[in-house]
Order: structure tokens, then sequence, then C-alpha cells
């Protein structure tokens, strides 16, 4: 991997969009492909009482910073909950999950490096993936590792 060597802008109204695994609106702001591998960054913008399944990342650290809402976070272990401001930082190769529990809808800006997850979202969007077993398909692709993906390894 080699540095990139031109800005990345995204600029509010021409974002790209895309959506999770559970259904919510992403804003992809910078891709691995934009950044030669460096990093990835969105917005997830998260109903109340959603978020990711516990899952596993086996290449990327992963970093939020929560703007709206109060979050459930869990890494390993440990679980804590964090509000507006609050930023997290999730190592690779450990079980973690969080859930947006407000009663309001919450966001959070998302940082993974090196970049390349956040293709998921881009791929989801892009086959209308719309049962797990064609998201685990797009996830274990990616590197990440929960129940669909095991259960697809299974299957193999």
């Amino acid at each position: 991997m080699t540095a990139f060597e031109k800005a990345v802008v995204s600029v509010p109204g021409r974002e790209r969009v895309a959506q999770t695994p559970f259904g919510s609106r992403v804003i992809i702001h910078a891709t691995a492909a934009d950044t030669n591998g460096a990093m990835g960054i969105w917005e997830t913008h998260v109903p109340p009482g959603h978020g990711p399944a516990p899952h596993m990342h086996t290449r990327e650290t992963e970093v939020f910073r929560v703007l709206e809402g109060v979050y459930r976070f869990r890494c390993g272990e440990e679980e804590f909950e964090v509000g507006a401001g609050a930023v997290v930082v999730l190592p690779p190769n450990v079980p973690h999950g969080w859930r947006n529990i407000s009663d309001k809808p919450g966001r959070m800006f998302a940082f993974v490096a090196p970049g390349g997850f956040e293709q998921l979202f881009i791929d989801i969007e892009a086959s209308n993936a719309d049962t797990p077993e064609k998201i685990a398909v797009i996830e274990a692709r990616l590197g990440l590792v929960n129940e669909a993906t095991e259960a697809l390894k299974q299957k193999a």
C-alpha cells in the first residue's frame, strides 16, 4: 500500500449512499479505492434499537464518533454506554457489536484502517442483498466473522 496523493472530498448532497446489513442508511465519505487502501470513512444513521449483530473484523481497526444518540457497545467481555461526543476504538480480531439504545435516531461517524470494510455497505446496496445468506457472502469476502459467515463456512 502506498500513500494516496490527492484530497478526498465528500460534499453534502453528493455523497454515496448505501445501507448496513441491518437496513440503516450509510453515507460513504471515503473508500479504500479513494485512499489507496489507507482507510474507509462513513456515517451511519441508526434507528432506535438497531445495530449490527455481534461480529469480528479480521483486518481493520474500527473507530466510531457518536454524533447523536446513546449507544451500548460490547468489545470482548467489556460492555459500556456512550453518548454524543464519545469516541470508541475497536481492535481487530475481538468480537464486538453496538446498538442505539436511545429513543431517537442516532448517528455515528466511522473510520476503518486499513480501508476496505466500507465496501460491505456499497456491495449490499449494489447487489440488493436482502437476506442474511446473501449478506453473509459479502461479509465473508471482506473478512467479517459472525454467526452468518460461520454458517456459510459450514455449508461449504
